[in-house]
């Protein structure tokens, strides 16, 4: 047998019967690593995930086998005193509050500018919008305290793992008030019930070290001399003078980008996709990833990712909802815009998922050299969409998918999460031809993979076209700073260097980290 003083991590496959049975996993690891069953012997999981490929799906739980790990006896988040250096911070998001958290610890003052409203008030402007299609441009689905991940399911999974310290950003969520658990899933998600309670508690933390959180601070102009950025104005008039301005303002922010066109700070258009939401029953995507239905009850609610190619465009699913519910997020009148979010527990009827097409700058048209060309297509396709149906309301033109692919009107449509209401259009004719075609030929390619995906059971709605930021603000590799502008620091989803809330929150570690070592040159 292993020494006790030996630490092992072993990979066991847990049938689901057993997977909150935690005698029966340690038993399998002890038995997997050769040790025997020893009290001196602590048995923990590290890392958990679903190996769904066969006809019975299992867990996979990788087990740590060993002495019992020390918890830690300070807090993650450790501000310093501050120097007297301030920076604006222009977004309420995870790249702002993460880079507010890291510049209080660098001694900074971080003065947060939210255009929307705290998590609390803004509900009631979320409910306006799905009751009386109602947009406010400042509080909607994605402005506001949070940004627009407070309201899409909370998922916390990325591939930036290489960008920076993803452990510490989950350990700054579970600090927050996050379950513990988001360490060890291999998709970890926080649902839409559970954010609002941790971003409060995250601005608690940042004004208790000496930070500035300001709601309805919309920024309107910027305050330059020559080249160099002094601060920014607000709506009100209000100069908030600052050493730097960092820009994270999410991908949505439109009024932002012409701002900076404005002022003759260089933007770049950057490809983007666009789409549609596609809903199904959630008991066909269990029986179509799990081989079951009904599921199991202590399998959580089947997810997907998948992805094709067709004609030289990427065709793939995006920020799936299992258990979830599509929303309105559209950021001002006249358009129509949606996404999907879900709750912790992820037990809603319906599954959806944007499914969208690869957009790159020639499919676009406009005139090449304008930075904003991609950001004016993808106006245009939210305001086709809104105009399509009665011109006042949130209700999306929708289409059972088998008849979006033969191409003909839906007669009727399926039940739907869709609060606002669906009506029976062709989308076909609604979206713009380079996306309708090649969802049009993708669609059976899943379908035949992942059999009943394209069905008549599942629909589809319109538009889904926030899924990044159509104009990317430039920054310098290694300064991070804008090569053109001193004192400006892009960051996050919106200028275009995350996809996402934890590569948000880590290029708002990153940048900020940047800001602390120039002010402090």
């Amino acid at each position: 047998m292993a020494s006790v003083t030996e630490t092992k991590i072993v990979e066991v496959k847990i049938d689901p019967r057993d997977i909150t049975n935690e005698k029966v996993i340690r038993k399998t690891a002890l038995r997997k690593a050769g040790f025997s069953d020893s009290p001196e012997i602590h048995s923990s999981v590290v890392r958990r995930s679903i190996d769904a490929r066969s006809r019975r799906p299992q867990f996979v739980c990788q087990v740590q086998l060993g002495e019992r790990p020390q918890k830690p006896s300070h807090s993650i988040f450790c501000p310093a005193k501050l120097t007297g250096k301030r920076v604006a911070i222009v977004g309420a998001g995870p790249a702002g509050y993460f880079a507010a958290l890291t510049l209080l610890e660098k001694g900074i003052k971080p003065i947060i500018l939210e255009r929307g409203k705290d998590v609390t008030a803004r509900r009631y402007d979320l409910k306006k919008i799905q009751a009386d299609g109602l947009v406010d441009p400042h509080s909607n689905y994605c402005f506001g305290e949070g940004g627009a991940g407070t309201y899409s399911d909370g998922k916390l999974y990325t591939r930036a793992t290489k960008r920076g310290n993803v452990k510490r950003i989950l350990d700054l969520f579970i600090e927050n008030g996050a379950e513990p658990d988001i360490r060890i899933d291999a998709h970890p998600h926080l649902g839409s019930n559970m954010l609002p309670r941790i971003v409060s508690s995250m601005r608690e933390a940042i004004t208790a070290a000496g930070g500035e959180v300001h709601f309805g601070a919309h920024v309107a102009d910027l305050i330059k001399d020559n080249d160099t950025l002094k601060g920014v104005v607000l709506g009100s008039g209000e100069q908030i003078t600052a050493d730097a301005v960092i820009l994270a303002t999410g991908h949505s922010a439109r009024d932002i980008f012409h701002t900076l066109v404005r002022n003759n700070v260089p933007v770049e258009a950057k490809p983007f996709a666009l789409g549609v939401r596609i809903e199904h029953p959630q008991p066909l995507i269990d029986q179509i990833f799990y081989h079951q239905s009904p599921r199991h009850k202590n399998l959580p609610a089947a997810s997907y990712r998948i992805t094709t190619q067709v004609e030289e465009r990427g065709v793939f699913s995006f920020c799936m909802c299992p258990g979830g519910f599509v929303v309105p997020a559209s950021t001002a009148p006249g358009e129509l815009v949606l996404n999907g979010m879900s709750m912790s527990s992820r037990s809603a009827p319906f599954a959806n998922a944007g499914l969208v097409v690869e957009i790159r700058l020639e499919d676009v048209g406009g005139d090449p050299s304008d930075p904003l060309s991609a950001l004016a297509f993808q106006a245009s396709v939210e305001k086709t969409m809104f105009e399509a149906g009665d011109g006042s309301s949130q209700k999306a033109p929708a289409q059972r998918v088998g008849d979006f692919i033969a191409g003909k009107l839906s007669e009727s449509l399926p039940e739907s999460s869709y609060v606002p209401g669906l009506y029976t259009a062709p989308l076909n004719e609604l979206l713009p031809h380079t996306v309708a075609d090649r969802l049009a030929k993708a669609l059976p390619v899943f379908g035949r993979k992942y059999k009943g995906f394209d069905s008549n059971e599942a629909k589809m709605m319109a538009v889904e076209s926030r899924t990044s930021s159509p104009v990317r603000v430039l920054r310098d590799r290694q300064s991070l700073e804008h090569p053109s502008v001193k004192g400006l620091y892009p960051c996050g989803e919106g200028a275009g260097y995350a996809g996402g809330i934890v590569s948000a929150a880590i290029d708002g570690e990153r940048v900020a980290t940047a800001v602390a070592e120039k002010l402090s040159a």
